[in-house]
């Protein structure tokens, strides 16, 4: 799919973040047929005989919207993978992207090369997930199509860049398709990284209190509960920097002020969810205090729509 063609499908430049153990197919149907790009992490699906399943059910459910509502209206799905060496399952999931060719690959945790001569094959895209300027270099370098640049404020694995200084500095060396993500969650915040230079904002968080998100209904609750105060960045839980609502951790036994010491990292989608830490502790980022209510995917991207041209009609009015 051409960088154009990506973007004007989308009523909206938004993505629906994959967000671990959160994203499945509900979600990412229910966020292509309202008009933006929907995300979801393989590693979800476990064992990939799963994957597989969610694959066909989202083609199948979007060739079927675009018989029904017209292809023009339905966005793109995407596909997340693991690329880090710890993950054994990479080479079976590449298989599965061959197979159902979802329009946009993010690869993340490692290097997007494996996925980029597979994905390139059918015509798609490779969108390397990085949260610095040096990753960024690596992954541009690498071949990758377009970067997402995880920002701080970001929920789950974030940065430590204003998402603004991160647009900025990755205009300096690459004219690909850029998409940010940090703390956005209205179409406000939308319409502001896409006048700073960003093609695309990924909106993860915003996205978790919706009725089609696989979350704990608790979960979702303390989204809506909670805001930015309650947010803490540690590495103690999976090895990788990450925004944690600090309700959960200590629900999970855990002390915000003395996290555990940095485990080994480990992302291999052939291991079983039980057992894990990170099954107990819920991430969050820093807009969830936008965030007010449970509802389902489309009457969230009808208000982003709305919010998005409320700013770019203040940006028409103050451009003399």
């Amino acid at each position: 799919m051409p960088h154009s063609e990506l973007l004007s499908s989308l009523r909206v430049p938004v993505v629906a973040a994959p967000m671990f153990l959160i994203s499945g197919p509900d979600l990412v149907l229910a966020a292509c047929k309202a008009g933006i790009a929907g995300a979801f992490p393989t590693p979800n699906a476990r064992p990939i005989e799963v994957l597989e399943v969610w694959m066909k059910r989202i083609t199948e459910g979007l060739a079927q919207a675009r018989d029904t509502q017209g292809a023009a209206s339905v966005g793109p799905w995407v596909a997340n993978l693991v690329t880090h060496s710890s993950n054994t399952r990479l080479p079976q999931d590449l298989e599965l992207v061959a197979r159902y060719q979802p329009p946009v690959v993010v690869t993340a945790l490692g290097s997007p090369k494996p996925a980029i001569e597979v994905v390139h094959r059918y015509g798609g895209k490779v969108i390397a997930d990085v949260t610095t300027l040096a990753l960024a270099r690596k992954a541009v370098a690498a071949g990758a199509d377009g970067l997402a640049c995880i920002s701080a404020g970001a929920g789950g694995h974030t940065g430590t860049l204003s998402p603004f200084a991160f647009v900025s500095a990755v205009r300096e060396f690459f004219d690909g398709l850029l998409v940010v993500g940090g703390g956005i969650s209205d179409g406000w915040g939308v319409a502001g990284a896409i006048a700073s230079g960003a093609d695309l904002v990924y909106m993860g968080t915003r996205f978790i209190p919706t009725q089609e998100s696989q979350a704990d209904p608790a979960y979702k609750q303390m989204i809506v509960d909670c805001t930015a105060e309650d947010l803490i960045v540690s590495a103690g839980v999976t090895g990788t920097a990450a925004s944690w609502l600090k309700p959960s951790l200590r629900n999970a036994g855990l002390d915000p002020d003395q996290m555990p010491d940095t485990p080994t990292r480990s992302y291999d989608s052939n291991q079983s969810f039980a057992g894990k830490r990170w099954m107990d502790v819920w991430a969050a980022g820093q807009g969830l205090g936008a965030i007010k209510q449970i509802e389902p995917v489309a009457q969230v991207v009808d208000r982003l729509v709305l919010e998005y041209h409320q700013a770019a009609k203040r940006f028409a009015a103050l451009a003399r």
